[in-house]
């Protein structure tokens, strides 16, 4: 079965978007600690990339890195909602899931120090 909001569009359709984006952002800071701990490092590192001594493209591939861990740890979170909604028993495929996330989640860090170090040394 299809979504029934799935036959909208024009404005309806990025209207309604864009209150399900909220409310996504609304689900994931009061439910995911990691999603407020990456959004506290993200409200200190983006205003700190505009002032740092980098060029635009220099900042905005340190402010992309910032944004990339939001992302990827927004999509993290949607899967492990996924899988707890299927089942809360122990499963190697619900592991497997969570923990592929979880290393995303891993390598959008990584990424984002090695862009800082980049940037701010070259």
């Amino acid at each position: 079965m299809e979504s029934p909001h799935k036959g909208k569009t024009g404005l309806k359709r990025l209207w309604n978007a864009f209150h399900y984006s909220l409310a996504g952002f609304k689900a994931a800071y009061q439910n995911e600690d990691a999603f407020r701990q990456e959004s506290l490092l993200a409200a200190v590192l983006i205003p700190l990339a505009l002032f740092l001594p980098a060029g635009v493209v220099g900042k905005a591939l340190m402010i992309a890195s910032v944004l990339l861990v939001l992302i990827v740890e927004l999509l993290n979170s949607a899967v492990e909602a996924t899988v707890d909604r299927i089942s809360l028993e122990n499963h190697h495929l619900a592991k497997r899931a969570k923990d592929i996330g979880s290393a995303a989640v891993l390598l959008s860090l990584i990424n984002l120090a090695v862009v800082w170090v980049l940037v701010l040394l070259g």
